[in-house]
């Protein structure tokens, strides 16, 4: 410690001494949090204020503060932190154009955080670590400009309008509606301009016009703060028209605390202050980082790179009171969550540990994914009529994939249902037999041996009652004496880190042992596959086949060809150390005969049905965050091609051509283009969720009727898109491009026919800050009940600069009975037709004629009507 800030230190503690905890003004829960945050403050050392700016937060124990970790995850469900209710990814919740169910979700989702912090903070005396704490880094509000980034399954699609409702719904069920206390504290991302390429995320320079910085990128933002209460926001990696954005103050403070009247703090994302010297070569080292992050309104460090402020201090860079504002806003927020407060006064406290992954929790789940299946195409085909089924075959590499059901950011669902388990229970319920042949890989490059084992191929020991291999966590690397604990992985698919605990094993120096039974489904010779990035040695019936016990830095891929008999248990022993920081293992393997044997057991399973349903796709393990993925159609953790990988293209042209009931069925976080022909339906089913596999039985059968809509376009081809690392949005999403889509975005089918009347206005003249009131009789004209989205497009009429084509400003989803009609109401704000003067740097609304479309989707509109904007309502 430097002499002065000793002294200091000596000083502040003969100045409080004999002063009771409790007595302490911060702690008094009668003082304005203002009050309790400046007193805080005045009794830090200028150390232990840094250390509180930085993302693991220390404990100050003479003041009785345990450390705090900032970083929490809960996008759709709490992530990372063991077994919680797993809600289906963002883009899929967007596809619900239900934002009060999102609203239910969010609300869930935080009473889990709730009492998993709860449960933590009581066993641990108040400290908390990475993905324990209640400030939530959700939700991602970016605009997935193009389907090529691997992260727009995190956002709400591609429309600023349906994002900011799904983003302040999200927010106002995270935060609660205590008046006093936030149930967590929501935090959206990334701020701003952010949508990959995933590989130069950490130096890329976004480059934006200014209309399309506030007219596209911004406006969710601004929504979520204005009108959601965000108490945080967090930085991006990415420059903004050169400037990084964890130190831009046009951004952080000029936008969003003058303009907007933010309150709360602002983080950065991982080591992103790091990034403005390292990537982005913004400033000459990580001392002036420091300095112009803090002054531009970027509080918090989420890393280390904040124990630097100590130099920009001496230096000059900055001021103590620089670091006092920055901590007050972050100190502001922990004592709104209560986190000094006496527990019986703060009514989230209470929650208990019951509460999470609760049955209501998962039926809340069920539906959600219900409402976000999207019916793409149907030629008459679905609803299946289950007395006509005999025999059903599902095909395709998705069926049973643990990822598609995840999605990325995700927690551990307790009782997860795939797609192939969801409609195997419901067939063989109703008497059908179902055939499964997975038929390929899911992407072209994908080494064989990665593919994981099926269902029902490894348990935990020879009486196969129980799935997955058993997984022992030894305290050496000779893996002696009694395990340290004792699990079951049911399937063997694991990372982790620092930043992606898993709960019981270390972060660093892992010793492991799994050990189970393989079941093999035939005779022959396979290749076990293991992915991995620490030293392995595997055991085949207590035989040596693998001795790689060195651990290596990066991922690899060891294998054995083995020799197994059909349904002969053998024996599977893994000893796996750890040598890096990051832990990485994978169990797959390569039937015999391969792909061709796989393809041709499809093609002969397909012909012995009456009814055959391919799943098909893409899933986290080839799109999502900064992944190390190089294979045909995708790299970096992005997509190279929308199409439908090539493997699953052919597969599907095959079986189209037997002739039999073919229906699609797509897991994916974005767009995907394919040959809809080859297909009688299409459901498109995302990253589903826990209880996915239930919904989209249930929709095959009738028993639910899919009512979602896209909330991106889905493009015919790569050639509908510009180059991924422009930023303009001139033919981008429906909004500007002028093609022909695939789908368009606001698609979708109901297996019931929907009527539209004359839409008509309450009044036909409105004025900037009025609202103008639209109506239109919607009628059920089928036999089933079913939901409709009515949505209404803008559209300026000889507008005197470029506007869009059109955008969206109202929308409803509703539930008609057959027959039924409802006369749909929608508000729509004057302010939906402002668009940004880049003359006088602020918004504007034209006077004029405005027509409102109105419709089921962006292309499909079935009425118009005429408004115009007037100066204070009069001509």
């Amino acid at each position: 410690m430097k002499p002065l800030s000793l002294l200091l230190l000596l000083l502040f503690l003969v100045s409080t001494k004999g002063e009771e905890p409790t007595k302490m003004g911060f702690r008094n829960p009668d003082l304005p949090v203002s009050n309790r945050v400046k007193d805080l403050i005045s009794r830090l050392t200028v150390e232990e204020k840094i250390g509180q700016l930085m993302m693991a937060s220390p404990a100050i124990s003479r003041l009785n503060i345990p450390c705090y970790h900032w970083w929490n995850e809960a996008l759709h469900g709490t992530a990372r932190n063991g077994i919680a209710t797993v809600f289906p990814q963002a883009i899929a919740l967007a596809a619900t154009w239900n934002p009060e169910l999102h609203q239910k979700i969010a609300d869930a989702i935080s009473t889990e955080a709730r009492a998993k912090n709860n449960e933590t903070i009581l066993k641990s005396g108040g400290d908390t670590k990475i993905y324990q704490g209640l400030t939530i880094w959700s939700p991602n509000i970016n605009i997935f400009r193009d389907p090529r980034w691997g992260r727009g399954q995190e956002t709400y699609g591609e429309d600023p309008y349906l994002t900011s409702r799904f983003g302040v719904a999200f927010v106002k069920g995270l935060q609660g509606n205590d008046p006093r206390y936030l149930k967590t504290v929501a935090t959206v991302k990334h701020y701003a301009v952010h949508s990959g390429p995933e590989e130069l995320r950490h130096r890329f320079d976004a480059v934006v016009t200014a209309r399309d910085l506030h007219e596209t990128y911004l406006p969710a933002f601004e929504a979520g703060i204005r009108e959601g209460g965000a108490m945080s926001l967090m930085s991006a990696y990415n420059a903004i028209n050169g400037t990084p954005a964890p130190a831009n103050k046009f951004l952080l403070t000029d936008t969003l605390r003058h303009q907007w009247g933010f309150q709360g703090a602002v983080v950065g994302d991982v080591d992103t202050v790091a990034d403005i010297q390292k990537g982005h070569k913004f400033t000459k080292n990580d001392v002036e980082s420091c300095a112009v992050a803090l002054k531009a309104g970027n509080d918090l460090c989420s890393g280390k790179t904040y124990a630097n402020l100590p130099e920009a201090l001496k230096r000059g860079l900055i001021t103590e009171g620089d670091i006092d504002r920055a901590l007050g806003r972050l100190l502001a927020l922990r004592f709104k969550l209560g986190q000094f407060d006496p527990p019986e006064l703060v009514s989230y406290r209470r929650i208990p540990i019951t509460a999470n992954s609760s049955p209501a929790n998962d039926k809340l789940a069920l539906e959600a994914s219900r409402q976000s299946l999207v019916l793409l195409k149907n030629d008459g085909t679905l609803p299946w009529n289950p007395k006509g089924l005999k025999t059903v075959a599902i095909l395709g590499p998705t069926a049973e994939s643990k990822s598609a059901l995840l999605g990325n950011y995700s927690g551990t669902p307790s009782k997860p249902v795939t797609l192939l388990e969801g409609l195997r229970g419901k067939l063989t319920s109703l008497g059908v037999k179902v055939i499964y042949e997975p038929g390929v890989s899911l992407a072209k490059g994908i080494d064989e041996s990665s593919i994981p084992l099926p269902n029902g191929t490894i348990f935990t020991d020879d009486q196969t009652n129980r799935p997955g291999l058993i997984r022992e966590i030894f305290a050496n690397a000779e893996y002696q004496g009694e395990p340290v604990s004792r699990s079951v992985d049911e399937e063997l698919d694991l990372k982790w880190s620092q930043y992606e605990p898993i709960p019981s094993i270390p972060v660093t120096g892992a010793f492991v042992r799994w050990k189970g039974v393989i079941i093999p489904p035939e005779n022959g010779d396979y290749v076990l596959g293991l992915k991995t990035m620490g030293g392995v040695r595997i055991y085949l019936d207590d035989k040596l086949v693998v001795d790689e016990p060195k651990p290596e830095k990066n991922e690899r891929i060891l294998k054995a060809v083995v020799p197994l008999k059909r349904g002969i248990p053998a024996h599977l022993r893994i000893d796996y150390s750890q040598g890096e920081s990051s832990g990485r293992i994978a169990l797959g393997w390569k039937t015999p005969g391969g792909d061709a044997d796989a393809q041709q057991r499809a093609l002969e399973a397909a012909l012995a049905a009456d009814h055959v349903v391919m799943m098909l796709g893409i899933t986290p393990a080839l799109e999502g965050e900064e992944m190390k993925v190089n294979l045909e159609g995708f790299k970096g953790g992005d997509r190279t091609s929308i199409l439908l990988p090539s493997s699953q293209r052919e597969l599907l042209e095959k079986v189209a051509a037997l002739g039999r009931p073919l229906t699609v069925v797509l897991t994916t976080g974005s767009a995907l283009s394919f040959d809809i022909s080859k297909a009688n339906g299409i459901l498109v089913a995302w990253y589903y969720g826990q209880r996915g596999g239930d919904a989209v039985a249930e929709a095959l059968l009738g028993e639910s009727n899919p009512a979602g809509r896209l909330p991106i376009t889905f493009y015919k081809s790569d050639a509908d898109l510009p180059p991924f690392t422009d930023y303009s949005m001139a033919n981008r999403t429906y909004r500007y491009f002028a093609g022909k889509p695939l789908f368009a975005f606001g698609y979708g089918l109901s297996y019931t026919n929907f009527r539209y009347g004359n839409p008509a206005l309450a009044k036909k003249k409105v004025a900037p800050g009025e609202s103008i009131n639209l109506s239109v009789p919607v009628t059920n004209t089928g036999k089933r009940v079913g939901d409709e989205v009515v949505q209404i497009y803008a559209h300026a009429v000889k507008p005197a600069v470029p506007m869009p084509l059109q955008w969206l400003v109202g929308f409803q989803r509703i539930t008609l009975q057959p027959g039924e009609m409802k006369r749909v109401k929608i508000s729509v704000k004057a302010e939906s037709f402002r668009y940004w003067d880049e003359r006088t740097k602020a918004f504007v609304i034209d006077p004029g004629s405005y027509e409102l479309r109105v419709g089921s989707a962006s292309d499909r509109i079935f009425g118009r009507v005429t408004c115009k904007v007037v100066p204070n309502g009069k001509e």
